[in-house]
C-alpha cells in the first residue's frame, strides 16, 4: 500500500519526536494495517488475528510530501496460531525506510472480545 506523509503522520504530531518527518508510531500502524490484510488468508470464519509483537527498525526519514510504499509478507508455512509477517518500507525513490517483522495471532473473534470486555471471563490467550 502507498502513502503519502501528511503533517499528521508526523513525529512532530505523534508527539513521538520534535521533527517534521514520518513518525515511527505511524509507520508501524501502516506495517500492522498491512500484515492484518494479509493475514486473512490464514483465517477462517469467525477468527480474527491480534497483534502481539513488533521488531521494526525505522532507518531513514521521510519528509512532508514524501510517498513510502508499505509492505508486509505472509510466514511460508504458518504454525499453529502464531503468525510472522515480515514487514518493511520503501521511500519513492526506492530507498529502505524500514524493515522489520510483525508477529499476529489468530483467535475466535467472540472469545477475545469478551475476554476483553469481562476481564474474568476465560478468553483467548495472546
Amino acid at each position: 500500500m502507498r502513502h503519502e506523509v501528511t503533517d499528521a503522520d508526523t513525529a512532530t504530531a505523534a508527539g513521538s519526536g520534535d521533527v517534521p518527518v514520518l513518525s515511527t508510531p505511524r509507520l508501524i500502524a501502516w506495517m500492522e494495517a498491512e500484515t492484518v490484510h494479509a493475514a486473512a488468508a490464514f483465517t477462517a470464519a469467525g477468527q480474527t488475528t491480534v497483534g502481539t509483537a513488533l521488531r521494526i527498525e525505522h532507518v531513514h526519514a521521510t519528509p512532508v510530501g514524501g510517498k513510502v510504499d508499505v509492505f508486509a509478507e505472509p510466514p511460508p508455512s504458518p504454525r499453529g496460531r502464531r503468525l510472522t509477517f515480515r514487514v518493511g518500507a520503501l521511500d519513492d525513490a526506492g530507498r529502505l525506510v524500514a524493515t522489520g517483522e510483525i508477529d499476529r495471532a489468530v483467535v475466535d473473534r467472540e472469545r477475545f472480545l469478551a475476554a476483553a470486555l469481562d476481564p474474568g471471563q476465560p478468553g483467548e490467550p495472546h
